[in-house]
């Protein structure tokens, strides 16, 4: 698994790389090469110098709620928790399990299977 590093470069040195590769009149690989930067982020910083402003991610879980569950109950395991919050989830939501009372096909193929054995006497 690869994972990736997100590193900001500061205004200042983006403004100054841009400034140089002006007044030099280099090409974008000759600059990126001067400066060790990757072309791509060159070709971004000369459309925007400025960093997006990033929003912090929304997170599905409650990060209290699952510590508060963790005091209760430190011995469980993450299944356990997971099947617990879906099921307070469903529960939020109206929803129930589905309750079928006819026995799938598979189902009715294992009772007959096992009521059609022969006995000899």
């Amino acid at each position: 698994m690869i994972t990736r590093c997100v590193m900001s470069y500061t205004i200042d040195f983006r403004r100054k790389v841009i400034s140089v590769r002006k007044a030099e009149g280099l090409t974008i690989r000759e600059t990126a090469k001067q400066f060790r930067i990757g072309k791509a982020s060159l070709v971004r910083w000369l459309k925007r110098p400025e960093p997006k402003n990033s929003t912090p991610r929304k997170r599905k879980l409650d990060k209290n709620a699952l510590a508060k569950d963790v005091e209760q109950y430190p011995d469980a395991y993450q299944k356990e928790r997971c099947k617990k919050t879906i099921w307070q989830s469903l529960k939020k939501l109206g929803l129930t399990y589905k309750k079928n009372s006819i026995p799938s096909k598979n189902q009715r193929k294992r009772q007959a299977g096992t009521s059609a054995k022969k006995t000899t006497v």
